[in-house]
């Protein structure tokens, strides 16, 4: 039976941190002068051909990126309304959910009484730790003494997250569940943070390995959000990657897993032969994770240009009445001082069989615009954004 919608699916990727040049209010979030994709292109020779005929260069210039001169999506870029600029923060708003108040960030550890509520209400013996850290470094940092001790090691980065990272032969990943269940209950009112999150690892001193049995705690979405909106409508909410962790899995159909870009990417291509009708909703987490933490620039370039080349096999994967959408949550600029996200506007690329090609679609007031838009397809509505969606359908649809 024929539906009535423009569109059965949309896929909608979010390159996770892959921002595109400054907000006019990044100077008050410390970030002027920010700069994701144009510090990259300034210093690094970058080939992106498929996203340079999408219309990519068309956006702003880019350096080695030309506007293409019959773009194959519409194009546009996207402000954060919200008051942040962090992961929840971006996927929320994507969603239809405006933040007047940000997640807390702890960018000197956590305050003392947070720590020692936590040790309380989870009988630990105390925990290590407690600063801004990347996850892979601080287990080479406090392994050996977190294994002797027993103590878990506590950490945060430029998300709103309360991290513990445990041995899983000191404390069992079951037990390390516990734990950080008994953190997010205590993590409420001012110290709310976006998401607790497990970080269970394994081996010996100099050798120390991640799980892949990470879990995250996060806080619920208010329910007026586009996941839920489509769920209710029974239709299809596929994610992949970290999605459903943002959303603590509210309005999922079906989460499918995946560690890092490739593993999303090809997820992603999974969902799009398999039957559904809804919404298709992928993280590619490495450009954030491994690249713009860490400002490494090089590292930055070649997994944009991986994306690039991996990008047709996304787009054979569309059926014609599919629609993809590219877009981020934030900023991380590689090239920036610090660490931190970067207050930034973010790429929008609309491409599909049943799409207008090479329309402008110009700077989005919010993120929220396209989960409007995605509602706005499947005939719901959401409580923020504008729908574009009639700018970029063609007639004949």
């Amino acid at each position: 039976m024929a539906n009535h919608f423009n569109f059965d699916r949309v896929c909608l990727l979010v390159l996770d941190s892959v921002g595109i040049g400054a907000m006019p209010d990044a100077e008050a979030w410390g970030d002027a002068g920010c700069d994701t994709l144009g510090h990259i292109a300034e210093k690094y020779d970058l080939r992106l051909p498929n996203l340079e005929a999408y219309g990519l260069g068309n956006i702003r210039p880019l350096r080695g990126v030309s506007p293409a001169e019959n773009p194959r999506a519409a194009y546009g870029r996207c402000a954060l309304l919200s008051n942040g600029k962090d992961t929840t923060t971006g996927h929320w708003e994507i969603a239809g959910i405006i933040l007047e108040q940000a997640f807390p960030t702890y960018p000197h550890g956590f305050p003392p009484d947070v720590i020692e509520s936590f040790v309380r209400a989870t009988n630990i013996p105390g925990v290590l730790g407690n600063k801004t850290a990347s996850g892979t470094e601080i287990i080479k940092e406090l392994g050996a003494e977190h294994v002797k001790t027993g103590k878990p090691i506590v950490y945060t980065s430029a998300d709103s997250v309360f991290q513990i990272a445990a041995h899983e032969d000191v404390i069992p990943f079951a037990r390390l569940y516990e734990i950080c269940e008994r953190a997010r209950d205590i993590l409420r009112g001012e110290h709310e943070v976006g998401r607790v999150i497990a970080r269970p690892f394994e081996g010996a001193p100099g050798a120390f390995q991640r799980t892949e049995r990470r879990h995250d705690y996060a806080v619920p979405p208010p329910a007026d959000n586009l996941l839920v909106k489509l769920a209710t409508a029974n239709l299809d909410v596929v994610t992949v990657g970290k999605v459903a962790s943002v959303y603590d899995g509210a309005g999922v159909t079906q989460d499918l897993p995946a560690k890092n870009n490739d593993q999303s990417i090809e997820q992603t291509i999974n969902a799009l032969r398999a039957n559904s009708r809804g919404l298709v909703f992928s993280n590619l987490v490495d450009f954030d994770m491994l690249y713009g933490h860490r400002r490494d620039l090089e590292g930055y370039a070649r997994a944009l240009e991986h994306f690039d080349e991996r990008l047709p096999e996304i787009e054979s994967a569309l059926r014609p009445r599919d629609l993809l959408i590219i877009t981020a949550d934030h900023g991380n600029d590689p090239a920036y001082r610090g660490a931190d996200h970067t207050r930034e506007y973010t790429p929008l690329l609309v491409y599909g069989a049943g799409a207008q090609a090479g329309v402008e679609l110009g700077t989005r007031r919010s993120l929220s615009d396209i989960g409007q838009t995605i509602a706005d397809n499947f005939k719901v509505r959401l409580s923020a954004g504008e729908s574009f969606l009639r700018q970029i359908v063609k007639e004949s649809r």
